[in-house]
């Protein structure tokens, strides 16, 4: 930390009256002051006061002798607060705020009764609100108090929760200041708190409104229950609950009704006047309700808005690739160029506009919403019938990998991961991601040229096995496929046999309590077997994306041993399965032709080819999604490579903040050492505000997962969703977020996950019953637990909340429910 900037030149006032300040004053007022400012300027009923501004903070500062404590990185926030609070008052601030307070007395007041409130510079911001973090003093009386309250409110500057809190959101400390508001207080007969959108649902429509008798910082510090009413559009009370105090336990009487109608209007011009929803504090005495605070509400929902069944549909595919908040990096690169443009790609092909596009609404930036355009069908898709005809019979996916296109595809990948990124100058390093980039398209056209005939190959055998009565057998006959994933599946489990050859190793891995442990392992020299094991199957495997495809801002799996290292643990703790897949599929497939109904050698020849056909299918399905993300690991290298430059360049305070900016941003700079100072600035407060407003949204839903899967009900059910994979299977519930959970899931275990990728395939192979919050009958936990031959539910959408990690459960993937199980 650095000391504050000298004080201002003499002649600037420190002190001034609220009414003289505004909106724009926020470096001398700090945000609520500014706002209360603005909000007399717009008419509304503001208690009168004062502002002392930060240019009397940093003097202060300075005569305490914070410059030495700043500049010393071992000080702790104790010692700047005993600064601030014992450091004496320049003679003419103190007079200065002795003429305020004397002139805030009321008629036949002796002394005034003020509040004095802190006013910080990063306080009441859209993306911090700073609540409650520095100090408020109330009902004060007497000018050596006044002074003593000051002196508290600017050391409340430097206390532990608002360092940590500012450092959290990214805001630099060296350019945080604070003043202090003195403003009369209100002889409230009630007071509270009014949120002009919904804090829970964001609906924009609704005012929530909770008031107690008396003072409102008994609401805001949640010293008592406070009577909770929800508004609706026309001034109507949707919902009351009444007030309590918890320690008599007493029901205090009701908010009147002169009150709540004097408070709405004012709520809503509030709202209107600053231009977004709005955290309002008043206070009503006998003359009415006064405004004695307002700032932006944060941490709050996007709008809850009704979706076709397209963008249902979108939605459902969407949330299970973008589990979690993606940064602007990612909007900017693998977003913009990646899977989604590919679906994008497909289906305008066919003659549909508008799918997968446009389906972020950001904020400076930031991803604040999740919302599809609404697919829009074009004339093109009369000849789709006929494209889709055309290559179902030129385009074999068994032969799909011996396409040009794809040898091409490879090479390229190839040469990708070859470049030396370090040695790359500047435009060299900008020009990787794009040819990353083009990779895709090649990928989309093969999709688009091969996923008929795959699609069309898996609904004939399909229509077959129905047809003679054993639609039992269709995963399992699908399930033969060789595809990368079964591959990959098949290495873990060869790794882990190598494994168990030492006796003494395997009890180690077994007994490893972290994955750095099982990490140290794999670095042993004296466990080649392991080292070399892990090297080839990361060699082979590691582009896989360990969260999203759609992502570059989480790691691949050649960046995260400790993952794999936790599956082959998982493997090595249960037996090997005596029932592999492919014999399960050999089985089906004897069984299927062995059928009456397949009367003589040709129409068993015929649904061989059927089946092996399907098969080709599910393996170009799968193998194309294996080699789309084939690009990911050199492009987030050459991301993170130019955050490295941007950081030892001095444009940024950190490699990692390179995630907070846009890709346009960063092939803007035409070379990081010569990039203007000024720039350098413009980029390092937009990385602090987008880290500051993602903070804020930590937790917050980009979607209503309601409006995608709507509660289906059902007498004791914990969750339900779409039937995904028939049967019923009961066991312990395992909540696993992502791959670092994956070595808690046990043999026998039900998956409850918010969703899953080809990464997480392995775990199937220990599940009991899949529940995922995203995803339909056609994602990926879907057709793996089918193929598996395992119950699944999908898009149960809160399932990760409702269901409790360990709690015995049944899941029911016929009809889509997860109940309690019986007897527990």
């Amino acid at each position: 930390m650095t000391a504050p900037s000298p004080p201002s030149p003499p002649g600037r006032s420190s002190v001034l009256p609220l009414s003289a300040l505004g909106a724009g004053d926020l470096d001398r007022a700090g945000g609520k002051a500014a706002n209360l400012g603005e909000l007399l300027r717009a008419g509304l009923p503001v208690p009168p006061g004062a502002v002392i501004t930060t240019d009397a903070y940093v003097a202060a500062a300075h005569r305490a002798g914070l410059d030495a404590l700043l500049a010393d990185p071992a000080a702790p926030p104790s010692a700047l607060r005993r600064a601030l609070e014992d450091a004496p008052i320049a003679a003419d601030l103190d007079r200065e705020i002795r003429s305020a307070y004397q002139g805030l007395r009321g008629p036949g007041e002796d002394e005034a009764r003020v509040a004095v409130r802190s006013s910080a510079t990063a306080e009441d911001l859209p993306g911090a609100a700073f609540a409650g973090q520095q100090d408020t003093v109330l009902d004060v009386r007497g000018e050596e108090e006044v002074l003593a309250a000051v002196r508290r409110c600017w050391a409340s500057l430097w206390t532990d929760r608002a360092v940590s809190y500012r450092r959290e959101r990214g805001i630099d400390p060296h350019e945080v200041r604070i003043a202090v508001i003195l403003q009369r207080m209100v002889p409230a007969r009630w007071a509270g708190v009014a949120f002009t959108a919904d804090p829970v649902t964001g609906a924009r429509d609704r005012l929530v409104i909770d008031a107690v008798p008396g003072l409102g910082e008994a609401v805001v510090s949640g010293a008592v229950t406070a009577e909770h009413l929800v508004v609706g559009p026309a001034g109507r009370v949707l919902s009351r609950t009444p007030g309590r105090d918890p320690a008599t336990g007493a029901v205090p009487a009701a908010l009147p009704h002169e009150v709540l109608t004097a408070l709405l209007p004012l709520a809503r011009r509030i709202d209107e006047h600053f231009g977004r929803p709005q955290d309002i504090e008043w206070a009503a005495d006998g003359s009415g309700v006064q405004i004695t605070q307002a700032r932006p509400m944060t941490a709050l929902p996007p709008p809850s808005v009704p979706l076709s069944p397209a963008q249902r549909l979108q939605c459902s595919v969407l949330l299970e690739f973008l589990p979690v908040r993606p940064y602007p990096l990612d909007v900017t690169t693998q977003i913009a160029h990646g899977p989604a443009r590919m679906m994008q790609g497909i289906a305008r092909f066919y003659g549909v506009e508008g799918l997968f596009a446009g389906f972020l609404r950001e904020e400076d930036g930031v991803a604040v919403q999740l919302l599809p355009a609404r697919a829009r069908p074009t004339a093109r898709l009369l000849a789709t019938p006929a494209k889709l005809a055309a290559r179902i019979r030129r385009f074999d996916p068994a032969v799909w990998a011996r396409d040009p296109r794809q040898q091409e595809f490879l090479a390229e990948i190839a040469a990708l991961e070859d470049l030396d990124l370090a040695a790359l100058d500047w435009q060299s390093l900008l020009a990787v991601p794009p040819r990353a980039f083009a990779t895709l398209e090649t990928c989309r056209d093969l999709r688009i040229d091969y996923l008929p005939g795959s699609a069309a190959a898996v609904a004939r055998l399909a229509l077959l096995a129905l047809l003679l009565g054993e639609h039992a057998l269709i995963a399992d006959l699908l399930g033969g496929a060789r595809t990368r994933t079964a591959d990959a599946d098949r290495a873990l489990e060869e790794l882990a046999d190598a494994v168990r050859a030492d006796p003494a190793l395997t009890e180690r891995m077994i007994a490893a309590r972290s994955p750095e442990e099982l990490v140290r392992l794999a670095a042993d020299r004296g466990h080649p077997l392991l080292q070399d094991g892990l090297a080839r199957f990361l060699e082979e495997f590691g582009r896989r994306e360990t969260t999203s495809s759609m992502l570059v801002s989480t790691p691949t799996l050649d960046e995260c041993p400790e993952i794999v290292l936790g599956m082959v643990r998982a493997n090595l703790a249960r037996p090997r399965d005596a029932t592999p897949r492919a014999s399960r599929s050999r089985a089906a497939r004897s069984r299927l032709l062995a059928h009456p109904g397949l009367r003589g050698p040709r129409a068993a020849d015929r649904a061989d080819r059927w089946i092996r056909a399907a098969q080709a299918g599910v393996a170009f399905r799968e193998d194309s999604h294996f080699h789309f993300t084939a690009a990911l690991p050199t492009l987030r290298r050459a991301l993170r490579e130019s955050g490295r430059r941007l950081a030892a360049a001095g444009v940024l305070e950190d490699p990692e903040d390179v995630l907070h900016l846009r890709w346009e941003e960063i092939s803007a700079i035409p070379a990081p050492e010569s990039l203007p100072e000024a720039r350098c600035r413009e980029l390092r407060r937009a990385v602090r505000r987008r880290a500051a407003r993602r903070a804020e949204l930590e937790g917050v839903p980009m979607l209503d997962a309601a409006r995608v899967f709507p509660s289906r009900g059902g007498p004791g059910a914990l969750a339900t969703g779409m039937p995904s994979g028939a049967g019923i299977a009961t066991g312990p519930a395992r909540i696993i977020r992502g791959p670092e959970d994956f070595a808690r899931l046990q043999d026998g275990d039900v998956l409850v996950c918010p969703f899953t990728n080809p990464a997480w395939t392995p775990l199937f192979l220990r599940a009991a019953a899949v529940v995922v919050d995203a995803g339909s009958p056609g994602s990926h936990a879907a057709i793996v637990a089918r193929e598996q031959g395992i119950p699944s539910v999908t898009a149960t959408g809160t399932g990760t909340r409702l269901i409790e990690d360990g709690a015995l459960v049944t899941v029911d993937g016929t009809h889509g429910r997860v109940t309690p199980a019986a007897g527990s």
